[in-house]
């Protein structure tokens, strides 16, 4: 409210603006103010309408305090509403007077427990009808109520409100959320896990927070590259060997398995490894233990295997170069990291981790000057597409943080430190032969489920926004297309990149 004493330096205010402008049954001010300043006031606007007014005082310990504003005006609005006892009544909510806090209540209440028109006011604008759609709406109050939800969901499932395992997994994206929720529930579990991605993802970083997490995390965790052992290797790396086993073998060795003991054994790139290694990983695993190279007497073990993969396993198995039977043993709990292309919102964030990082790592080099990026530089880098995610993305920035002279970081760095992009010797979906067992339909359908999929993902289900997102006129139609290709609304569509086509 403004004082009358005011008025001749500043014009009306927002209240005396709606009052003069508009016409209204009844005016209810909800205060808290001294009783005599309240009805000063309300002297001073009867000479602006004739209308009734109504002060409804409430006392709030701050104008900020969510909760004691959203039960002043509850209580205010219900005792206007009992009071005329009608079914017709249309209620106005003036947004100007009060903090933003208090606009916020009103706006919620408005799009749920109390349908009514928005007005705001100005000096520039005057009075005017504020529009806040219904689906700007439907998404803001599920985004305000989820951190609430969230934390009794946490309490509910036995998980701690934080998880300090998973903090270097830097991100704020509604489908890394997703992933590290499925990884906290699976982690004190000793099932197999398995970890798709593409390279570059982090699947040894979200591996390893999965070990810390489990009630193993004082045992070893035991990473091997599955891709980086020779095929005559294979079973002296993952079960040791006696002294005397073969050439060269002057001493005894302890494999893997038997050093992961206890722990988690991280196999890496479990897709690369050949069909015999397959073989004696799998009796490993079914029998629960070993026979060192050279050896007779087995060796029992207790290990959790987590394994991890760029390649699309099922793919693999039909081509007969992945036996079904491992894949069965290893994807009991099947995770998939999300490249950074589908990571929504992640991409500045981790730009700032990943530069306090280097910053950081790199403080006791000689003549190294702390880097900070310039706008330019770090909107360039957004705009990328990271096909290499987020190993690319550091690599990057320390390449830039080198070649960069002085302590910023310039787009012209930047550009200087990316490496050129390798081409995909597969087929993108727009390159395929005709003929040839193309099947049009079916490269229309996986299109269409892949990016209305995400649409319905980055939208929370809302599919007036999902709508937009991949530029279809309305809800309705978006509806039909969902309809259309199989994918039940409010399910967990299963987002993947197809083979990065287009």
């Amino acid at each position: 409210m403004r004082a009358p004493d005011e008025l001749e330096h500043v014009g009306l205010g927002p209240v005396a603006q709606a009052v003069e402008t508009r016409r209204f049954d009844e005016i209810v001010l909800l205060n808290n103010y001294p009783e005599k300043d309240i009805l000063h006031y309300i002297e001073w606007l009867k000479f602006r309408t004739k209308e009734k007014i109504v002060p409804h005082s409430h006392k709030l310990s701050g104008p900020t305090n969510f909760g004691e504003i959203y039960v002043a005006a509850v209580e205010t609005v219900n005792a206007t509403l009992n009071r005329y006892k009608r079914d017709d009544m249309e209620l106005t909510f003036h947004l100007s007077p009060g903090t933003p806090a208090m606009a916020a209540v009103w706006i919620i209440l408005a799009k749920t427990r109390f349908p009514a028109e928005l007005i705001e006011s100005s000096r520039e604008h005057g009075v005017r009808i504020a529009s806040v759609p219904f689906d700007i709406s439907a998404d803001f109050i599920p985004d305000l109520l989820r951190k609430p939800d969230k934390r009794l969901e946490a309490l509910s499932a036995g998980f701690p409100l934080e998880a300090p395992e998973f903090k270097d997994l830097i991100h704020r994206s509604r489908v890394m959320k997703r992933v590290i929720a499925k990884a906290r529930r699976v982690a004190p579990r000793s099932v197999p896990v398995l970890i798709e991605g593409e390279s570059g993802t982090g699947k040894e970083l979200l591996a390893r927070a999965i070990h810390k997490a489990s009630p193993r995390r004082n045992k070893a965790f035991v990473a091997m590259n599955c891709g980086a052992i020779p095929a005559e290797l294979i079973e002296s790396e993952f079960f040791g060997h006696e002294k005397g086993a073969f050439t060269g073998a002057d001493r005894r060795r302890v494999g893997s398995f038997e050093e992961a003991n206890q722990g988690t054994l991280f196999l890496d790139e479990i897709g690369e490894l050949p069909l015999p290694g397959q073989v004696k990983l799998l009796r490993t695993l079914q029998e629960g233990e070993l026979v060192r190279v050279g050896a007779t007497n087995p060796i029992r073990i207790d290990v959790r295997i987590i394994a991890a993969t760029n390649r699309t396993l099922t793919e693999e198995i039909a081509s007969g170069k992945f036996r079904s039977d491992l894949f069965y043993r290893v994807a009991v709990a099947v995770l998939h990291l999300p490249p950074l292309r589908e990571r929504q919102g992640d991409l500045s964030i981790l730009i700032d981790h990943l530069l306090r990082k280097i910053n950081t790592e790199s403080s006791e080099e000689p003549g190294f000057e702390h880097k900070k990026l310039s706008v330019s530089a770090k909107n360039f880098l957004i705009s990328q597409v990271w096909p290499g995610n987020v190993r690319e993305l550091q690599n990057t920035l320390v390449r830039a943080a080198i070649w960069s002279e002085g302590s910023i970081i310039r787009d012209e760095d930047v550009r200087e430190a990316l490496l050129p992009v390798i081409a995909s010797k597969e087929k993108r979906i727009l390159e395929k032969p005709l003929g040839d067992g193309l099947d049009l339909p079916e490269i229309i359908s996986t299109v269409a489920k892949h990016y209305l999929g995400r649409a319905m993902d980055e939208a929370h289900g809302n599919k007036t926004i999902a709508a937009k997102l991949v530029g279809l006129p309305s809800y309705q139609t978006f509806t039909n297309w969902v309809k259309k290709y199989g994918l039940e609304s409010g399910t967990d569509v299963a987002v993947r990149d197809i083979e990065k086509s287009l």
